[in-house]
Formats: structure tokens, C-alpha cells, sequence
């Protein structure tokens, strides 16, 4: 399966079920429009009205050595679903250790906090019996994840504390290792707080969407008024305690920003250089919500924003974009290219009274409920339906040439806009691949070929 297409006159043609990643001239971009020929006789002929014979004829016998090199057309290395690996033990919790939050973001899909219910801290003893939960769940993983999550998890540092501690004890006992994360709107990341983060060795995202007129008009107090400044400075303090940059600044564009390649240059000015961007979810209801016909803008404007990145990173200024990072070689595990995110089965999450749910975004719908912390999965039919959310059971992925980059999409998503989390929402696959088109992109103008090769 193939994929062509042209970026700021770069002729790319990806393979798609190997990964391999052709930069090609004129010639070779439109032979492969009709490779392999029915009659290569008759196509060598006919573009030789255009290009000297030679060339196509050197040009066939390339295709025809990178094709027997398995770099082109190569097989689908599953064929199908039956050879889908099913043994999969739990990798991640997200702990929503605060159902409660000190802002009131206008798209935050968490109800500013509480999603839908009341607010509330996480125990100490849910989030304990929560990590106890992951560390057996986990099998013979060495290395697992836990994502501190709201709301604002910093309402709740000392059980975050607290359960850091613990976790740590209890991996070490059985030989495994827990990287954790903390997600923030920064407006509580003191010095203190800061220092205590990088003692521990987390990772932190960090919220802020980029110019302050855009921030302000949707990251709000809940009296009202906006946030920037406040969430500026301490994200500055902060991510200059990090010179490795272990870090992202995590932001959100709307249909009301979709220049949001200002955004990004916004932050990388700033002195950021780990910056990622989200497209809002959000119902067509919404006016900030993005709409059908907003795609094309926004596929322009990542379009721009890889020609700003790739200029950039020329000058001496680079900066990554989330999305546009890709890796052709190692790639992603087989799990990672047919599931995405593993919500449901390698990912979940978990409220403050101790349920759990397959990822964040399900949390506060009682039909997804999977069990709880305290007696485990008691849901397995909702797991096995998650189970089975893979690219060749998905009908529109199963002959998409990026399905193994997206591993089929946000299932939260999908089941958002269609109802099934079986049918990803058109919306964002034509915004995922754009993303990936921008990514291959950057890739081969930052290997050192000149533009128009």
C-alpha cells in the first residue's frame, strides 16, 4: 500500500505496511501513479513522449529493485485480524487524584473538573490500593506508568506525595520500575512545588495554548478572567530548572484560533522547545468546536506550521512539534501501530472513589464503567469490545494507508462523534494524516536534501 503526495515540493511516497520513506523526483512521482503497469512496454513509451527513454527505463528498474527489496508494495505484515497478538497486560493508570480544579476552561471536557459528578480529592488509600492494582495487573512488565490527572492534580500534592513514595517502594520490592507523570495548568507549580517534581525525576505537561489572547479567551478562573500570566510565570520558572527538557507544553486549539501555527511559534519564542497543540473535542454545538468545514484550514495551517518548524531548525532554532515527531526505523511497538493508546486493555484510568474506566475521556459515563481498584475488572465483555478496537477490525482503517501510524484513533473520540468506538470520526482522521504528511515532511527536509530535490 503506498502513499504519494507533495509538501512544499518535496515529491514523498511512504510504503505503508513497512514504514520505508521515499523522497522521489517528477519522474518517479507519477510512474508510480501507474506502477505497477499492465503493459510496460506501452507506459514506457508513453512518458517517454515526456522524459528521455533512459531515464525511464532507470527509473522502472529502481521501482523494481526497491519493490523486491520489500521497500515498495511490500506485503501487509498480518494479513488480518487472526494473527493480532491478544495477550496484553495492563502498561498505565491515569489517577485522577482531583476531581476539582482551580480554573474553568470553556472546552474542558472534564466539566472544569469534576466530569460530571462531585468534586472530590482521591483518598490516600484509592490510590494506593490503585498502584497495587497496576503492579499485579502488569504481569511480568518491568517498566509501568502512572499519569497523575484531574482536574488539577496539584489540589491534591500531599496524597500525590504520598502515593509517589509508595509506588516507588512497592516496584522496587517486586523488581519493577514506575515513571510518573504529572499533568498541571501550572497556576500551583510554586518553587517548592517545582523542586519536588524534579527530585523525583516526573515528567510534567504543562497546560497553556499559546498567545494570551487565546489562552485568556478559554482558560479561565471560575469567576471569570483569564490565565495567562499567571500560568506564564511559573511555567517559565519552571521549565528553566529543566535544561533536558523533560517536559511538553500541552495546548489546545478551537475553530476560533485556526491560525494555531501563531500559537506555536508563540511558545517556541517563549523559549519552549517541547510543544504540542490538540485540535478541541468538542460537539458541532459548540462555537469553538471544529467543524467539517474547518478541515481544510487547519490541514493549510499544519502545513505552515512544518514549514515554520523546518525553517526554524535550519536557522539554529529548533523546536519539536508533538505530532510531528516520527520515528520510521524503531517506530512504534505492534501494539502502540494497531491500537493507538491501548485505553480500555493497557491503559486506564481511575477515579477518586477508586473505578475504573478505560481511559480520562470515559471517565463519568457509568456504561464504561470496568470494575474497581478494591476487586479488579469486573467488566471483561467491555474490555474484550476495546480488545477488538484494532485497525483490521476498524472498516475505515483496515485499508488506510495510516493506520499504523495512528493505531486507529482516539476511541473516546470516536464513540463521541459516531457512537461506536469502532467508527473513527472522518474530522479527525483527514486532521491525523495531514499530521502525519507533515511529519514525514519535516523528516526528509531535516535529513539535509535541499528543497525541490
Amino acid at each position: 500500500m503506498l502513499h504519494r503526495f507533495t509538501i512544499n515540493g518535496y515529491h514523498l511516497v511512504l510504503d505503508a505496511n513497512s514504514g520505508a520513506l521515499h523522497l522521489v523526483d517528477g519522474l518517479v512521482y507519477d510512474l508510480l501513479g501507474e506502477y505497477p503497469p499492465a503493459d510496460r512496454r506501452e507506459l514506457v513509451a508513453r512518458f517517454s513522449r515526456f522524459y528521455p527513454r533512459e531515464q525511464v527505463e532507470e527509473a522502472l528498474a529502481e521501482l523494481e529493485q526497491l519493490e523486491g527489496e520489500g521497500l515498495l508494495f511490500s506485503p501487509d505484515p498480518l494479513e488480518d485480524a487472526c494473527r493480532v497478538p491478544q495477550e496484553r497486560g495492563l502498561k498505565a493508570l491515569c489517577l485522577n487524584v482531583a476531581h476539582d480544579c482551580n480554573l474553568a476552561c470553556r472546552y474542558c471536557f472534564a466539566g472544569q473538573g469534576n466530569f460530571g459528578g462531585e468534586a472530590g480529592l482521591m483518598p490516600l488509600e484509592v490510590g494506593q490500593k490503585a498502584i497495587d492494582f497496576l503492579l499485579t495487573a502488569s504481569g511480568p512488565r518491568r517498566r509501568v506508568e502512572v499519569d497523575f490527572f484531574g482536574g488539577e492534580p496539584l489540589l491534591n500534592l500531599p496524597v500525590l506525595k504520598e502515593l509517589v513514595a509508595y509506588g516507588r517502594e512497592k516496584a522496587e520490592a517486586l523488581g519493577k520500575h514506575i515513571k510518573f507523570t504529572v499533568t498541571t495548568n501550572a497556576l500551583l507549580l510554586n518553587p517548592d512545588v517545582a523542586a519536588y517534581l524534579n527530585e523525583q525525576d516526573m515528567a510534567v505537561v504543562l497546560s497553556i495554548d499559546g498567545r494570551p489572547q487565546v489562552h485568556d479567551a478559554m482558560r479561565v478562573f471560575p469567576g471569570g478572567g483569564g490565565s495567562y500570566r499567571y500560568v506564564l510565570e511559573n511555567v517559565k520558572r519552571f521549565v528553566a530548572t529543566r535544561p533536558q527538557g523533560e517536559y511538553y507544553i500541552r495546548g489546545t486549539f478551537t475553530r476560533h484560533n485556526l491560525d494555531f501555527a501563531r500559537d506555536v511559534l508563540h511558545l517556541a519564542d517563549l523559549g519552549f522547545k517541547k510543544i504540542s497543540l490538540e485540535p478541541v473535542v468538542a460537539c458541532g454545538a459548540a462555537d469553538y468546536a471544529l467543524r467539517p468545514e474547518d478541515v481544510p484550514a487547519v490541514c493549510a495551517e499544519y502545513e505552515e506550521l512544518a514549514r515554520l518548524l523546518v525553517e526554524r531548525s535550519r536557522a539554529g532554532e529548533p523546536f519539536e512539534f508533538f505530532h510531528f515527531n516520527i520515528d520510521l526505523e524503531g517506530g512504534p511497538c505492534l501494539v502502540r501501530r494497531l491500537w493507538g493508546c491501548g485505553a480500555g486493555v493497557e491503559y486506564l484510568a481511575v477515579t477518586p472513589g477508586g473505578d475504573l474506566y478505560p481511559c480520562h475521556q470515559f471517565v463519568g459515563r457509568p456504561e464504561f464503567c470496568l470494575g474497581h481498584v478494591a476487586e479488579g475488572i469486573t467488566r471483561r465483555d467491555l474490555v474484550e469490545q476495546f480488545k477488538a478496537a484494532h485497525v483490521y477490525n476498524k472498516e475505515p482503517c483496515r485499508q488506510c494507508w495510516a493506520r499504523f501510524f495512528c493505531g486507529g484513533g482516539c476511541h473516546a473520540n470516536a464513540h463521541a462523534y459516531a457512537g461506536s468506538i469502532m467508527q473513527p470520526p472522518e474530522i479527525f482522521c483527514a486532521l491525523v494524516k495531514k499530521r502525519i504528511e507533515c511529519a514525514l515532511y519535516v523528516r526528509a527536509a531535516l535529513s539535509g536534501v535541499p528543497d525541490n530535490a
